[in-house]
Formats: structure tokens, C-alpha cells, sequence
């Protein structure tokens, strides 16, 4: 069956970000003056999805200036924990945001919008992931398979901790819990699950993942994609987040909406919309949000501007 939708996972709680996520939930956290989620949601359009679902929890009036409302906005119990979920467009496509209270985690997740996937399978995206890979290459090994999961796999990267038989195109282990072998590969965050799988999860539960793609791998039934074209970067903590603003050239530095007085040094640092850096100061390797301050004559070396306080004075590797 084609894979036509997709669910961005927003509901984490942000803790390798903090104090960036006191402000916005992880998936609203700007890059290049975009939120995380929009990257994630433009990937996937990119490779056919047609509909989407997100979950949210930490900061959940941060999403509601997020795509657009429609005439009808709720949708009463459509997630399984009976909450109704709040109904909007993206770039013209279905986007339903499913709130969880309490945060079920991967898999809970999942299975707590099992009525919205319905009988098709789903495309599974993280929301602090960002990635130019061919994903419709992951959706095409996955419609072909038959398989219940496929995970989108890279060879390069830290944490390799999916180990994948001769062929490469099945999981054998996760961390090597299934004593058969070290990992060589990184999961990428990124997975196709056929409805089959909404089975192996218990409802109403705060569960991961993971336990059920194991069940598949002992059973030899977890698909692999081996994705190593284009770009793949985790931006759930600091030392990454900044690394993609230098390294990235997603956009403009200076957003043209930004206000940048006389004087101002700018070395490998975007400024984003609304945002005032006022004369003098100097920015090295620093990111300030839209609508923030920098102070006159200020230094700042790798840090974020992020608060509503206007970032003075000299500092190194601070968020502001």
C-alpha cells in the first residue's frame, strides 16, 4: 500500500535543550528561522505525504499559532486517551494535533492515534530531526516489503546500535539486547509502520517502541533502508543545534526582517526575524531567536539568544 501519511513526533520534553525548550517545545525551536517541525513536515511532503498527525505535551499553547485553523478545529475523541484533537492545515494539507497530558512516549504515541491511521501504513518522523535524505526511497522499500516496520538506517554516525543481517535489508539487534550482534548501523528516527504493527502496542500505555521492534527483530521481521544520501542531523541538544547553524545554508543569516544598527559584527551567526542587535555589538558563532535583543557593544561567542531580556554584556557558550 502507498504511504501517503505521516506522524511528526513533538511530544518530548526537550531536556538535552534546556533552557531553550522553557520557551518552546523542541519541534518549534527555530532553525534557520523555521521551526524544527516545518523541516520535518517538508521532508516528508517532499516524498508524497498527503496528511499529517503530531503529537504535542510539553507547552502545548506554543502550537496554536502553528499552520492554519480550519472551519471545524476539534475533532471529539479522535485520540485513543479521549482527547479531542485539534484540527489544521499545513501548506494546504490535513495536519491533527493529538495532545497527550501525560507523555505516552514512542510507542503509546502511536497506538493513541490508531484510528486516525486507520488501514493505511504511516510514515514516522522525530521533530528534532532534520534530514534531506530520499525518504521516498524509505516509503518505497517499505510498500514492497510487506514487512510491519521498515527503519530508515544510516552507515556513518555515533550511535550505531542496530546490528542488520548480510543482505542489509533486515534488523537483527538493537543494542546488542538480543545477544547476536554489535551494532553497525544508527537508526535515524525515521520509520515506516504498516497498521499490523498498532497490534504489538498496548493501549492506553506510556510505552516505547523499541520492545516491539525487537519482538520483529528476533522474528526476523524488522525492515531495514540503508538511507546514506543527503543530510541527517539530530538537533536535540546544544552542541548540535549550534553546529547546523554553521555549518548549514538553509536560508539567509540575517533574516531580512531583522535589525542590525551600525557597527555590528557578525561572524557565522543568524539573526532571525524581528530580532534588534543593537550598534557595536559583536556576534561569534551565536543565534538569536525572532523578535529578541542584543544589547549595544555586547559579545557573544557561541551562544543563544532566546529570552525576552536583552542579551548584554560579554559571554561565551551561554543560552541568554
Amino acid at each position: 500500500m502507498r504511504v501517503t501519511q505521516a506522524f511528526i513526533l513533538g511530544a518530548g520534553l526537550g531536556t538535552r535543550l534546556r533552557p531553550l525548550t522553557a520557551r518552546l517545545p523542541k519541534p518549534l525551536v527555530p532553525l534557520f528561522h523555521r521551526p524544527l517541525a516545518e523541516w520535518a513536515l517538508e521532508a516528508c511532503a517532499a516524498a508524497g505525504i498527503q496528511r499529517f498527525a503530531l503529537n504535542t505535551h510539553h507547552l502545548p499553547e506554543a502550537w496554536d499559532h502553528f499552520g492554519a485553523a480550519t472551519a471545524s478545529s476539534t475533532r471529539p475523541h479522535a485520540g485513543a486517551n479521549g482527547l479531542p484533537a485539534l484540527a489544521r492545515t499545513w501548506q494546504g494539507r490535513e495536519l491533527t494535533l493529538f495532545h497527550e497530558p501525560v507523555l505516552l512516549e514512542t510507542g503509546g504515541g502511536l497506538k493513541n492515534i490508531a484510528r486516525w491511521i486507520g488501514d493505511e501504513a504511516v510514515l514516522v518522523h522525530n521533530g528534532d530531526v532534520f534530514s534531506t535524505m530520499p525518504l521516498a526511497r524509505l516509503l518505497a522499500a517499505h510498500e514492497s516489503s510487506g514487512l510491519p516496520v521498515t527503519l530508515a538506517v544510516r552507515s556513518n554516525g555515533e550511535a550505531k546500535h542496530l546490528a542488520l543481517d548480510a543482505s542489509g535489508t533486515r534488523c537483527t539487534d538493537i543494542r546488542g539486547r538480543l545477544g547476536r550482534a554489535e551494532g553497525t548501523h544508527v537508526f535515524s528516527g525515521i520509520y515506516c509502520v504498516s497498521p499490523a504493527f498498532l497490534g504489538m502496542l498496548p493501549g492506553g500505555e506510556k510505552v516505547p517502541v523499541i520492545p516491539a521492534f525487537l519482538a520483529l527483530a528476533q522474528a526476523g521481521r524488522l525492515g531495514t533502508c540503508l538511507l546514506d544520501d543527503g543530510i541527517w542531523l539530530d538537533l536535540g541538544d546544544r552542541a548540535a543545534y549550534l553546529r547546523a547553524h554553521r555549518e548549514l545554508a538553509l536560508g539567509p543569516a540575517r533574516h531580512p526582517d531583522a535589525i542590525i544598527e551600525a557597527g555590528v559584527h557578525l561572524e557565522r551567526s543568524v539573526v532571525g526575524p524581528g530580532a534588534v542587535v543593537h550598534a557595536g555589538a559583536v556576534l561569534r558563532d551565536s543565534i538569536v531567536w525572532p523578535g529578541c535583543q542584543v544589547a549595544a557593544a555586547a559579545v557573544l561567542d557561541e551562544c543563544v539568544v532566546f529570552s525576552n531580556i536583552p542579551a548584554g554584556g560579554r559571554h561565551r557558550g551561554e543560552d541568554l
